[in-house]
């Protein structure tokens, strides 16, 4: 995996169109690009390392990479090391056949043992060369390429989204299982990628291709097919953001755009669900949605927190719920009965573990429910409910505005559920049409850039909280150690006392979470004081109602508002916090090593 873009149209503009749709791919993380294009030949260039590597070995090429068709691929390593050897995309041994894939083919060792006993020679430690040399011998065997595919296909057992060119035939091949693949509509060309991002300058025109799935794609227009052979009819929709979106707007990193489009993308959330002369709240999308008996939350990363927030809620309003990782759920799911509801959060709504943990939740008879920021991805396709974050394009692999989206989508759930869909909360409603002011305040005057210079030489550092603070604790730790590549661990605070006070030192910043004046927040504040008696700087994260500021070396105001939405605000200085450390250790702060925007692996 990560990105794939295919094109199949006028001949002299097919590398420009792939190498563009690469570099609006690079967010999603990767290690090593490559592309084929041709005609009666496929011409064949992948390089380890950044997409520039790839272009400058292009400009050297002695060959024109000239033709009808082309795909190209960056990669984010699963089998093997990132070498030009594995990267994509993967060739039979003649070049006929050229393949980029994003999955995991599970019995790829199998199926190379086989290959190589027919005398098949690999070039590659990769799971996805199989595919190639499974499609030659096919082709071998006389079958047209396109049932050539399709036999090759019906060998692999995993998951994965196929694009595969084939010297001669001047169109392209696709097929899903799991990972995500669109189709772009353009006029006299087509394309398929992995994201829409890599075809939006052409088209805004697309259509999202389901499960087992086939797609050809040619200079007659596109046809989309079942496992059967059989003719899929598919609509085609527009995607309702500009290509000029996902750019930067002068900003220096994507991530620090997507922070300062917060009070935008909440309003966008909020937009027609919250009637403050009513007091209440209005979520179209969960009309029929009546209490559920429970609740359980399946999520990953930032969306498990986001998940413990929500779980954390929905307690408070008398309604049993969950928080479970993903992963976790769907090898061992909790017991569930129709009068369950299963609630998944992905943003990009194609995260391979939540999906499969709803499955398994929906196999069990529960209902299911996405909150999620993309309209026509899997999860919405597959749940029986979805509240869309509307959060638009979010291209930093480090989460940020789809995060707090995600913390208001669970308070409009919370809300609906609490009194069987009326909703009616005043002082909620109220709090909940602040939130984007009061984040563009915080924005406006934030000392998160000064507070952190103190400690550019630190090594290791804690996040505190609880309550609905903790989920927020946990996410400022992952949001720092994602972009900062430091060590940072996020504790619910009174477990400090139970062993990871031992690791604090003079050397050990302490970030605590400290919103409203409860018991929460006064035990929060104990904790404080025990990290400051070990000499350890803290950094109080307060909307200033407890008196937690008093024992703080530094303190990042937030607004007073409802108790359930001041971590939100608190959420944003730690995201500011992490972005201007990772600035100052010139990090790769839109790429962190070794992560993916959307993990659709298992």
């Amino acid at each position: 995996m990560c990105g794939i873009v295919g094109y199949v149209g006028d001949a002299s503009r097919t590398l420009d169109v792939l190498l563009g749709g690469l570099s609006n791919l690079e967010y999603r993380g990767y290690d090593s690009a490559g592309v084929a294009v041709g005609g009666d030949e496929l011409h064949v260039e992948k390089r380890a390392g950044e997409l520039d590597a790839l272009e400058a070995r292009l400009s050297d090429a002695d060959v024109a990479f000239e033709g009808p068709v082309g795909v190209g691929h960056t990669r984010w390593s699963t089998h093997g090391p990132p070498t030009d050897a594995n990267a994509h995309p993967h060739t039979d041994e003649t070049g006929r056949v050229a393949v980029v894939h994003n999955g995991i083919v599970e019995n790829y060792r199998a199926l190379r043992d086989e290959l190589e006993a027919d005398g098949v020679t690999f070039g590659s430690e990769t799971d996805t060369e199989v595919v190639p040399h499974l499609i030659a011998r096919e082709l071998r065997r006389g079958l047209d390429p396109e049932t050539a595919i399709r036999e090759a296909i019906t060998r692999l057992e995993g998951s994965y989204a196929l694009v595969v060119a084939v010297a001669g035939v001047d169109a392209l091949f696709a097929a899903r299982r799991d990972p995500p693949l669109v189709l772009g509509i353009g006029d006299g060309e087509y394309f398929v990628a992995s994201d829409v991002p890599a075809f939006l300058e052409h088209t805004r025109d697309v259509v999202y291709l389901d499960d087992d799935e086939f797609v050809r794609l040619d200079h007659g227009g596109w046809t989309v097919t079942g496992t059967d052979g059989r003719r899929v009819e598919k609509d085609v929709r527009t995607v309702s953001w500009e290509a000029e979106q996902t750019g930067k707007s002068g900003y220096e990193h994507y991530m620090l755009k997507e922070i300062h489009e917060q009070p935008r993308s909440l309003r966008q959330c909020l937009s027609g669900r919250v009637d403050e002369l009513g007091g209440r709240v209005v979520v179209d999308e969960l009309d029929g949605l009546g209490t559920p008996a429970s609740v359980q939350f399946v999520a990953c990363g930032t969306s498990y927190h986001a998940a413990l927030y929500g779980a954390r809620l929905l307690r408070a309003g008398g309604i049993p719920a969950t928080a479970h990782y993903a992963h976790e759920y769907a090898t061992a799911p909790a017991p569930v009965t129709g009068e369950d509801l299963v609630i998944g959060l992905t943003q990009s709504g194609e995260t391979a573990d939540t999906l499969r943990a709803l499955r398994k939740g929906a196999g069990r008879g529960a209902e299911t429910l996405a909150l999620t920021n993309v309209v026509g991805s899997t999860v919405t396709r597959e749940c029986d409910h979805v509240i869309y974050l509307r959060a638009g394009p979010e291209l930093g692999v480090a989460a940020t505005k789809t995060f707090t989206s995600q913390l208001v989508g669970v308070n409009l759930l919370a809300a609906h559920l609490a009194d069987g869909g009326g909703g009616r909360q005043r002082d909620l409603v109220s709090a909940l049409r602040g939130l984007p002011d009061q984040v563009q305040a915080i924005l406006d005057g934030s000392a998160a850039s000064a507070v952190i210079e103190e400690f550019a030489d630190s090594e290791t550092f804690f996040f505190l909280g609880r309550g609905f603070d903790y989920p927020v604790a946990l996410e400022g730790a992952l949001k720092f150690k994602e972009i900062t590549y430091e060590h940072a661990e996020g504790f619910a605070a009174g477990e400090l006392k139970h062993g990871p006070l031992a690791l604090v030192t003079a050397d050990t910043p302490v970030f605590a979470v400290v919103t409203g004046d409860d018991e929460a927040a006064r035990k929060t504040i104990g904790n404080v004081k025990e990290v400051e008696a070990r000499d350890a700087p803290v950094v109080v994260v307060t909307d200033g109602v407890a008196e937690a500021s008093r024992y703080a070396d530094h303190v990042l105001k937030v607004p007073a508002t409802d108790g359930r939405l001041a971590p939100l605000l608190a959420n944003v200085q730690l995201q500011l916090v992490a972005y201007h450390m990772a600035a100052g250790l010139d990090r790769s702060i839109d790429k962190p090593r070794h992560l993916a925007k959307s993990v659709t692996v298992e």
